[in-house]
C-alpha cells in the first residue's frame, strides 16, 4: 500500500475511537510532547513510545497495511481498542508531513509486526483498499452485538436513575450536586454510548442554574427518557427513526445515500471547541436540488480541521447523506471544479414558515436543538432587552438567541441592515434564531456573522 493509502486523516483517526472518552484522551496525546522514538515504514507500520503518568512509558505500534483495517498493540493496561495511545500516535502522524519520520523499526515493534503478518492466512488484496476497509463480516457483527448489549445496559441503568430522580422530586435535584450526574455520564461512556453521556452531563448542569430550572430539568429528562425508550424498542421503529436513535446514542454511521451532484453554495462555517476537539460545521445549499447539507470536520490537539470552505463560495461536487430521519449531515465526495465566488443567495422564507419547518423537523427527530433556515426580507429590531428578526411586511418575528445577542456579529448584522430588509441564514430552535450569515439587499455579497 502506498504512503497516500496508509496515511489516515484526523477525521478518519477520530472515527476509530471506541467512545467519546477515548477520542478526547487520544486528542490530548496527538502532539509531539509525550512521544519519543517515533517512526514509520513504507509498509504501513507506525510506532512510538508515549510518556505516561508517574514516569511510566508505553510502547505503541499500529499496522495500517491490512486491507481489513488497522491493527494495534500497546503496553498500556487499557482494554479499549484502539487505546488512547494508539489514537494519539495516529493523530500526531496525521498532523503533517515529517511529524513521524521514516526510520528503522525497533526490535519490539518488528517482533509484533512480523509475528502478526506471519500469522495472516493467505494474501489480502490491498490495491484500492480504503483506510476504513471492512473487516471480517462475522467479527464485525459480533462486535456490533456486544456494543449493543452494553448500550442497552447503559440505557436501562439511566432509566432507573431518571425514575429515582422523579421519585425524589425535581425541586430537590440541586442537593445531589453535579458529581452524581458526572458519575452517571462516566458510566454511560463505559457503556460506549457517548450520546447518553453528553445528555446526562447536561442534566447535571441544570439544577440551580436560573429561574424555573425544575421545568427545564423536566423537559430534558423527558427527552432523555424518550431516547432511552427509543433505543430499548428500536426494533419497533421505522427504519429512518431507528437510524436517528442510533446516531443520537452515539453509534458511528457512514453515508449511505446516493451521491447528489450539485452546485453547492457555502452558507456558513463556524467552529466550536470543547477544550480537546475543534468541531467545524459547514452548511451547504444545493442550488439545483434545493437541499441543505451539513459537513462536519474535526481537529485534534489544538489543530484546526483540515476542511475549509469560505462562506459565499460555490463548488460543483457530490454529497452523500448519512442515514436517519430528518438528518442533514452529509459527506463531501468528488469535487469537479474548485470552489469559486458565487453571486447567488438561497431563497428566503418568512419567520412563520421557518417555525413550521422546525416543527416538521422535530417530528422526525425529537432531540433536534435547531434547524437550518434562510429568512428573507427580515429586519433586526430591538425588543425590550433583546433583539428579534421581524418580517418586513408582516407582523411576525423570531427572537434571537441569547448567545447571538452577545456576539459581535449581531452589531454587524444591524449595521448591514441599517433598518432595511436583509436575507439571513441561521439556525432556528426552541431558544430562538441564531444568525450565521447575512446578505444585504441588492447585489451585496454574503457576510459571515460568526
Amino acid at each position: 500500500m502506498t504512503e497516500q493509502g496508509v496515511r489516515p486523516t484526523t477525521e478518519q483517526v477520530l472515527a476509530l475511537a471506541p467512545d467519546a472518552a477515548s477520542r478526547a484522551a487520544g486528542s490530548r496525546l496527538g502532539t509531539a510532547g509525550p512521544w519519543s522514538e517515533t517512526g514509520s515504514s513504507e509498509e504501513g507500520a507506525v510506532w512510538g513510545v508515549c510518556k505516561g503518568s508517574g514516569g511510566s512509558a508505553y510502547r505503541t505500534v499500529v499496522d495500517l497495511a491490512d486491507a481489513a483495517g488497522p491493527a494495534y498493540t500497546c503496553s498500556c493496561p487499557s482494554r479499549k481498542v484502539p487505546c488512547k495511545h494508539a489514537l494519539g500516535l495516529l493523530l500526531f502522524r496525521a498532523g503533517g508531513d515529517g511529524a513521524v519520520p521514516r526510520g528503522r523499526m525497533p526490535d519490539w515493534a518488528e517482533r509484533w509486526i512480523g509475528g502478526r503478518r506471519g500469522r495472516a492466512q493467505g494474501e489480502r488484496p490491498s490495491s484500492g483498499a480504503d483506510f476504513a476497509g471492512t473487516a471480517d463480516p462475522e467479527a464485525a457483527r459480533r462486535r456490533a452485538e456486544r456494543r449493543a448489549e452494553r448500550i442497552t445496559a447503559g440505557a436501562t441503568e439511566l432509566e432507573q436513575r431518571l425514575a429515582d430522580l422523579l421519585r425524589g422530586g425535581l425541586a430537590t435535584a440541586d442537593r445531589t450536586g453535579y458529581g452524581t450526574w458526572e458519575e452517571t455520564a462516566a458510566r454511560m461512556v463505559d457503556a460506549q454510548t457517548p450520546g447518553l453521556a453528553a445528555r446526562a452531563r447536561e442534566l447535571g448542569a441544570i439544577p440551580a442554574s436560573g429561574a424555573d430550572w425544575p421545568t427545564r430539568l423536566l423537559e430534558e429528562c423527558a427527552l432523555l427518557h424518550l431516547l432511552d425508550q427509543g433505543w430499548l424498542r428500536r426494533e419497533r421503529l421505522p427504519d429512518g427513526l431507528a437510524a436517528t436513535v442510533r446516531a443520537r446514542v452515539g453509534l458511528p454511521g457512514s453515508p449511505e445515500g446516493p451521491p447528489v451532484r450539485d452546485h453547492w453554495l457555502v452558507l456558513a462555517q463556524y467552529d466550536t471547541f470543547d477544550g480537546r476537539l475543534t468541531t467545524r460545521r459547514i452548511w451547504l445549499h444545493g442550488t439545483d436540488s434545493g437541499r441543505t447539507a451539513l459537513l462536519l470536520a474535526y481537529g485534534a490537539a489544538g489543530r484546526a480541521p483540515e476542511l475549509t470552505l469560505p462562506v459565499g463560495l460555490a463548488l460543483e461536487a457530490e454529497v452523500s447523506a448519512y442515514p436517519g430521519a430528518g438528518q442533514l449531515r452529509a459527506a463531501l465526495g468528488e469535487q469537479f471544479a474548485p470552489a469559486a465566488p458565487a453571486g447567488i443567495r438561497p431563497p428566503g422564507v418568512t419567520t412563520s414558515r421557518a417555525l413550521e419547518r422546525y416543527g416538521r423537523a422535530l417530528r422526525e427527530d425529537p432531540w433536534l436543538d435547531s434547524y437550518p433556515v434562510t429568512l428573507g426580507q427580515v429586519v433586526p429590531t430591538p425588543c425590550e432587552d433583546s433583539w428579534q428578526l421581524a418580517d418586513a411586511d408582516r407582523g411576525t418575528a423570531l427572537p434571537l438567541t441569547g448567545q447571538a445577542g452577545t456576539r459581535p456579529g449581531l452589531w454587524r448584522l444591524v449595521a448591514l441592515s441599517g433598518g432595511a430588509p436583509v436575507t439571513v441564514f441561521g439556525e432556528c430552535g426552541h431558544r430562538g434564531f441564531t444568525p450565521l450569515t447575512v446578505w444585504p439587499e441588492g447585489a451585496g455579497e454574503a457576510v459571515p456573522l460568526c
